[in-house]
């Protein structure tokens, strides 16, 4: 079952279900699980149909010899019906199935030689939950896999030929003031209370950037992704960093700094250079504080959304 069929019908048959029918223990109530799993790996990007030096430009110190290794975390999402006993699937299948086909195969291995499909290609996250999911998907009903290279990079795959999507994650400090320009100071405090007083505040912002795109034929990649972390650095972090936003950032001088309005300004100014980069941008999502973030879609998420928020929900407990 793939994401396209499996994300609506589980917002609908968990929302829709009606419990004066409901069969003993859940029976034939749809869920969808997810099971978390680590492993460790090196990897080296390298074609060989290129020079040293050509892989050096494209790679950088990614491209040397032996290579280098990271602690990747797997999430894998499954969905269906409950069965008798309350369950989708007896966690004991599920933990020995992701062992057996993923987790035992890559812990402490060199990616570049361990599946062929690897081999054909470079281990790059995305590629490499590609092919997770052929592994997984004739032993248990995976609807969608999250792959985290590290804190900072993570790849999600829902089972749509060669598309995929790339998150990276940064930060930056700035420091704003929520008022209307057009607003007493009473009226700025009643409607924003501290966050209104006149020298402002600030906050470490939190950001991640999702794209989507097809995975290239040959790499395995769905864009370059030094370029990508530069478009983000150039546009965004860069420009924001240390800065006061009301002041500093000429669209915020007349359009109040709320947390929405910087993800939706980041959403804009991102939009066009991360095209260029051969992907699109799918989604920014802004933490200001433990407790308060904001997100914003470039693109429709409909299909995709139920399950991202289940893995998201995960990689935050």
């Amino acid at each position: 079952m793939t994401a396209t069929v499996a994300a609506p019908l589980a917002a609908t048959a968990m929302a829709s279900s009606d419990t004066s029918t409901l069969a003993p223990h859940g029976q034939g109530r749809f869920c969808l699980i997810t099971r978390r799993a680590t492993f460790c790996a090196s990897h080296r990007y390298w074609l060989n149909e290129l020079s040293a030096a050509e892989n050096e430009a494209r790679f950088g110190r990614c491209c040397h010899g032996p290579g280098h290794g990271h602690n990747y975390e797997l999430v894998v999402a499954m969905a269906g019906p409950l069965d008798g006993n309350g369950m989708v699937l007896n966690l004991s299948e599920v933990k020995h199935h992701i062992r057996s086909q993923v987790t035992d195969v890559l812990d402490f291995s060199f990616l570049n030689t361990t599946w062929p499909e690897l081999a054909s290609k470079l281990p790059c996250t995305e590629w490499l939950c590609h092919c997770i999911w052929q592994r997984l998907e004739t032993h248990l009903p995976v609807v969608a896999i999250r792959l985290y290279e590290s804190p900072c990079l993570w790849a999600d795959y829902f089972g749509q030929a060669m598309d995929a999507f790339l998150t990276i994650s940064t930060h930056f400090a700035a420091a704003h003031r929520l008022a209307r320009p057009e607003l007493s100071p009473e009226e700025n405090a009643a409607i924003y209370g501290k966050c209104a007083r006149p020298h402002g505040h600030g906050h470490n912002y939190h950001l991640e950037v999702t794209v989507q795109g097809q995975m290239d034929e040959r790499t395995g990649m769905l864009c370059d992704l030094p370029v990508l972390e530069q478009v983000v650095k150039d546009v965004v972090t860069e420009p924001f960093d240390h800065t006061f936003l009301n002041k500093d950032i000429p669209h915020f001088a007349t359009t109040v700094p709320t947390a929405e309005n910087i993800a939706l300004h980041i959403c804009d100014l991102l939009r066009q250079p991360i095209t260029r980069c051969g992907a699109r941008l799918h989604k920014v999502r802004l933490q200001e504080s433990p407790n308060n973030a904001a997100e914003v879609y470039a693109e429709t998420p409909a299909v995709h959304l139920p399950l991202a928020q289940a893995l998201q929900a995960l990689a935050s407990g």
